[in-house]
């Protein structure tokens, strides 16, 4: 569970100082001038911090940084990676904000033998001893928290005993499930299970509880459904949620605008959404007038339809987020609303917030507003139509008219005089492409693409910011609690790590330690063999943005008011910021309602952790489901070859990233020609000792496949050919690789010097 960001710099800065002794919780709320609201999230902050090994609990619950144990324990705590094939894996040591993580490696690596049993992301404490060849590695001692007990698998009947080969582990060996309970399964059928005891080292003596059957493994459907369940996903609304949308269905009267609403029905107004969109909560309006620009971003008003504690609102919350499957979605809300009542569609009153911003030609905000307001869509677009009309506007006047194309003109030039002053100012772009899948009807993938960042994808995301970012400036003026959209800066550890990354890459000679020196650099590799690998190497050093009532600002996109409003179709804290709009524009007094929950600084803290865990959960399920489906693609493509990159280096192997195909594939390096390979951290490659065995990251290469693990979920992959291996073999070598040089000519001068003594 993600922790508050501002509540754990705070109290690590405190545990660190000199003049701090161990303390219990309260003391150090007492110290860190806590309100009373505040205690329970600090004691929860403590014990994840305990768990990653950051803290360490004293005699009599004291709270203790895990520095002052340096030198009188041989034992780390950490997350662990599992290699893709060996049994053996590393950990990544707790980030303890202390000295003692430089004492050790980065990753510690773990030997086959030594694992513990441990899967991808567990928590973990490790015994830190001397290897085998030198230097360190070691030894899981203990797993302190397991990341998941939920999987899916194939059931077997193997030798009269039922068994079940989970999906997405290292396990070779079956669980075993016991009673099935009279369950009408067959071979190869997929279920749904619960691991009561997890496999030992050796992959055997786990036992599981079969929760579900899923349905026949031949159903391409059936993927879906796998990762719904692995993710606690729901396929259907309770019939209470239902009745809900419904009545508020019945109630809602399409043809007059209430008397309560600003009528902006007249107002030119268009939508633009992806082609393939499923929702439509956000439409646009633009006026120049008198050397000002006056921008109306109307979001559709689902606050309207779903009242405060009912059905409908109580699911949603849990929900949290829509979550958008390559052929499915799993809606926060029931699609009567979200698709239908809610949706900006074209020719239909629709209720919405609206706010409007005026703007002088060089972007001053002289007037801002929100309001409860009804449109009517003028014309539904999407991207790629409007990317057509901006490299030949002229071609589309006679099918679109002068009205709207003369407004897309003025969209555009508005957002892009937006949008440099942001980047400008400091911003950060740091969007990785999305993945999307084509299907055929029964779901099974022709081929993938990425999706392109193109102008007119900025020019809605310009105006959804200024609406967000305008929003929480008016709230923030107000003093008042809500979930603000928070995006703290990187840790300078972090940050220190990156620069050497760099450095070592050859892109930059000196620490990269501001938004625009980060932006320079993801400039200078845009379009280039490299541009993955860096944009990763960012983002994995930026912290993760959360949702939180804490006023800590946004640092990529250099913003000091921010949170989400435009979209309350698919997100709960969008809504619950919607509801906090309209109390005010009724002229109804928060403060005086401070019983409510959503106005509770404690409730908005857990309501944020809440939503914060859901959004994670709904991307990872994302990802794994396209990873999932691309790899029963390839599994009937295994032999043919494919161009790649390598975008991450690792002492086992290499990451390459297809290049026609976007997906990921290892490359073990006991696959690579054969040779003595060593793992070079300065300069992010793998080095043999013959002649262009090199491999670093951004080499071009040409890959076959080898293997699509559909159980462990993995694409092996060949190295074919290195086309950058010439050029990696002239690039100067790192400190180790002089050695066998030293080492060749130590043996000539000894051969010498016998000679010599035998005349």
């Amino acid at each position: 569970m993600e922790v508050s960001q501002q509540l754990t710099d705070r109290l690590m800065q405190l545990v660190h100082t000199a003049e701090y002794r161990p303390s219990k919780p309260k003391h150090i709320a007492a110290a860190l001038k806590l309100d009373p609201d505040e205690y329970r999230e600090l004691r929860r902050v403590i014990k994840q911090l305990v768990i990653e090994g950051r803290l360490v609990y004293g005699g009599n619950h004291l709270v203790i940084p895990a520095s002052a144990f340096e030198g009188g324990s041989d034992t780390l705590r950490g997350k662990f990676r599992r290699a893709m094939g060996g049994g053996f894996g590393f950990v990544r040591p707790g980030d303890g904000g202390n000295d003692r993580d430089a004492e050790v490696p980065d990753d510690i690596f773990v030997p086959p033998g030594k694992t513990m049993g441990a899967l991808e992301g567990d928590i973990v404490e490790v015994r830190i001893e001397p290897g085998r060849r030198g230097g360190t590695e070691g030894e899981v001692v203990q797993v302190l928290q397991r990341v998941r007990r939920q999987f899916t698998g194939t059931f077997q009947n193997e030798q009269g005993s039922p068994v079940v080969y989970l999906d997405g582990t290292p396990y070779e060996h079956p669980v075993h499930v016991g009673d099935v309970r009279g369950m009408p399964l067959t071979a190869d059928d997929k279920v749904f299970v619960e691991l009561v005891e997890f496999p030992g080292e050796d992959g055997l003596g786990g036992e599981a509880v079969i929760l579900e059957r899923l349905g026949t493994s031949k159903n391409p459907a059936i993927d879906t459904l796998s990762i719904m369940r692995q993710f606690a996903l729901p396929d259907h609304f309770p019939e209470a949620v239902l009745d809900d949308a419904r009545q508020a269905a019945d109630a809602f009267d399409d043809e007059s605008v209430p008397d309560d609403r600003l009528d902006l029905t007249d107002k030119l107004t268009i939508t633009i959404d992806p082609r393939d969109a499923r929702d439509f909560d956000d439409a646009i309006s633009l006026e120049r007038e008198d050397g000002r620009w006056r921008l109306w971003v109307h979001i559709a008003d689902v606050s309207h339809f779903v009242r405060p504690g009912g059905p409908l609102d109580r699911d949603a919350q849990n929900r949290a987020t829509s979550v958008y499957l390559p052929d499915r979605v799993v809606p926060m809300i029931p699609e009567i609303i979200s698709n239908h009542l809610a949706s900006l569609q074209p020719e239909k009153m629709r209720l919405t917030k609206t706010v409007e911003i005026e703007y002088t030609d060089d972007l001053v905000i002289t007037h801002t507003e929100v309001h409860n307001a009804a449109i009517r869509s003028d014309m539904r677009l999407n991207y790629e139509q409007v990317d057509r009309f901006l490299a030949d506007p002229l071609q589309h006047r006679g099918k679109w008219g002068d009205a709207v194309c003369d407004l897309l003109s003025r969209m555009h030039e508005l957002a892009m005089h937006i949008r440099r002053r942001r980047f400008k100012s400091g911003s950060l772009s740091m969007d990785m492409p999305d993945i999307k899948l084509d299907l055929d009807r029964t779901g099974k993938v022709k081929g993938a693409y990425l999706v392109e960042h193109t102008e007119s994808h900025q020019i809605i995301e310009e105006f959804m910011l200024a609406a967000n970012q305008a929003v929480a400036t008016w709230l923030d003026d107000q003093e008042l609690n809500f979930l603000h959209r928070i995006h703290a800066p990187p840790e300078r550890r972090k940050l220190r790590q990156l620069s050497t990354f760099l450095q070592d890459l050859g892109l930059t000679k000196q620490s990269v330690e501001s938004r625009f020196e980060i932006q320079a650099i993801l400039d200078a590799v845009a379009g280039k063999p490299l541009e993955n690998a860096v944009n990763f190497a960012v983002l994995k050093a930026m912290s993760k943005a959360i949702y939180a009532p804490n006023r800590e600002g946004h640092y990529a996109l250099d913003m000091e008011h921010y949170c989400h409003f435009t979209s309350p179709i698919r997100r709960y804290p969008d809504l619950s910021v919607h509801r906090l709009v309209q109390r005010l524009i009724e002229n109804r007094s928060p403060a005086n309602e401070s019983s409510r929950p959503d106005d509770s600084f404690a409730e908005l803290v857990k309501l944020g952790h809440h939503c914060s865990d859901m959004e994670r959960n709904a991307q990872q399920a994302e990802r794994e489901l396209i990873e999932l489906k691309l790899l029963h693609f390839l599994k009937k493509k295994v032999g043919e070859t494919l161009s790649a990159v390598i975008s991450r280096v690792f002492a086992d192997g290499l990451h390459a990233r297809c290049i026609k195909l976007p997906v990921d594939g290892f490359i073990p390096v006991s696959s690579l020609p054969k040779d003595q390979y060593r793992f070079e951290r300065r300069g992010q490659m793998i080095v043999g000792f013959k002649k262009g065995n090199q491999f670093r990251l951004g080499d071009q290469l040409t890959v076959k496949i080898a293997n699509v693990d559909l159980q462990d979920r993995q694409l092996f992959l060949e190295v074919v050919t290195n086309h950058s291996a010439s050029s990696s073999a002239d690039r100067p070598r790192e400190r180790n690789s002089k050695k066998p040089k030293y080492k060749a000519k130590r043996q000539t001068e000894r051969r010498a010097k016998k000679k010599r003594r035998k005349r």
